[in-house]
């Protein structure tokens, strides 16, 4: 049997294409046993399917190129998808700002189950190879799959416990195509020594604005940090790792507040400060001050408490690819055709998803993007 279209990976770009083609003999292929493998986790399980505010400033690639997809199905054209086939999501801000959640991401794979049931699944089924003579070849550790035309949405290399591999890499390498350079993103960081009492502080989170240099300007993030064994965590550190380069960036522990006013008065430095206690028994420790009545500090010792405001560090680096919710780099843009995702390289090879260049913020944008891509790729396709 040859079919009319197969697809590599039954995630968010992969489900949102087959459920939109009906009229074509169709076959998803995924290592998992189950569809939807990376939905089910994302978001605490609650899946942050997108976002109030969807701009191509949320993402890292090609402006153009992201601009296309979230043209033709935007945030507003997925929430009715999803209503129309009982999905209801809700914004949470208690957990990140303007994010959309479901009520659980089963609800999600559930809906895709219902939308794909003309599709015959492959599940279990790791893709070997793909070779190409007339129609497209798809090696697996089970059977030999044919197919007139073959969609790679097999994502990248986040994940590698929920079957993440470098399968879609491997298959736009063979068929011509370069690679920027990935690596790890929306993850934690790691850190040097001079930051290691960071790791004391391991469970604690406190709000704080983030400043990291990209590409001659400066992005911001405002958001909660959370102190781990390894160095920090959190949203607002999760969104300074897709731009991070390395090198130093900063950190504003009092945002939205004046420093000054905290520098009077008589109580005891960590009392002063509206921060965790531990936080600034911790801090103060680091920059080698002794906890003593505000009143009492020194000229010198009041600039060292302004590092606050500014405290400047680089990272070691990130918690890698298994802690990371998404891969950032990938395939080259340029080479796909950005209205139907084709491979400008190899006809009827097309790509979808995080195996591309272009990845968004944490927050929903991700989802957005790949659902998206495979609307447009399915409409190219019918």
């Amino acid at each position: 049997m040859i079919y009319d279209i197969a697809i590599i990976g039954a995630g968010a770009s992969g489900l949102m294409l087959a459920s939109q083609i009906k009229n074509k003999k169709i076959c998803l292929i995924d290592s998992n046993d189950k569809i939807g493998a990376k939905i089910k986790v994302s978001g605490g399980a609650k899946c942050n399917i997108t976002n109030e505010k969807v701009s191509f400033k949320n993402y890292l690639g090609d402006e153009d190129f992201v601009k296309n997809s979230l043209s033709q199905f935007s945030n507003k054209e997925l929430l009715n998808f999803l209503n129309e086939n009982g999905v209801y999501p809700k914004v949470n801000p208690k957990i990140v700002k303007g994010t959309y959640f479901c009520n659980s991401s089963k609800e999600v794979i559930s809906m895709f189950e219902k939308l794909t049931t003309h599709a015959k699944k492959f599940m279990n089924t790791k893709v070997l190879e793909v070779e190409f003579d007339k129609n497209f070849k798809i090696k697996t550790n089970k059977q030999e799959i044919l197919t007139k035309k073959l969609i790679v949405a097999s994502g990248g290399l986040s994940y590698e416990t929920l079957g993440a591999s470098s399968i879609a890499y491997n298959i736009a390498l063979k068929f011509g195509h370069t690679l920027t350079k990935t690596k790890p993103a929306l993850v934690g960081f790691t850190v040097q020594k001079e930051q290691f009492w960071f790791k004391n502080l391991s469970g604690i989170s406190t709000m704080v604005e983030a400043k990291i240099p990209y590409k001659n300007q400066e992005k911001s993030f405002y958001g909660s940090l959370l102190f781990a064994h390894k160095g920090c965590s959190g949203p607002v550190i999760l969104n300074s790792s897709l731009y991070w380069q390395k090198g130093k960036m900063s950190l504003d522990f009092l945002p939205n507040k004046k420093i000054e006013p905290l520098l009077k008065g008589n109580k005891k430095v960590s009392s002063a400060f509206p921060l965790p206690k531990r936080f600034m028994t911790e801090f103060l420790s680091s920059i080698d001050l002794e906890d003593k009545a505000v009143s009492s500090l020194s000229t010198e010792e009041k600039e060292k408490l302004k590092m606050l405001k500014n405290y400047e560090f680089s990272p070691a680096g990130t918690f890698g690819y298994t802690k990371a919710e998404v891969t950032s780099g990938g395939i080259n843009t340029d080479e796909i055709n950005y209205k139907t995702f084709e491979s400008k390289k190899q006809k009827d090879l097309y790509f979808i998803g995080e195996c591309l260049d272009a990845t968004g913020e944490l927050g929903g944008y991700n989802f957005q993007l790949y659902f998206a891509q495979g609307y447009v790729c399915a409409k190219a396709l019918s």
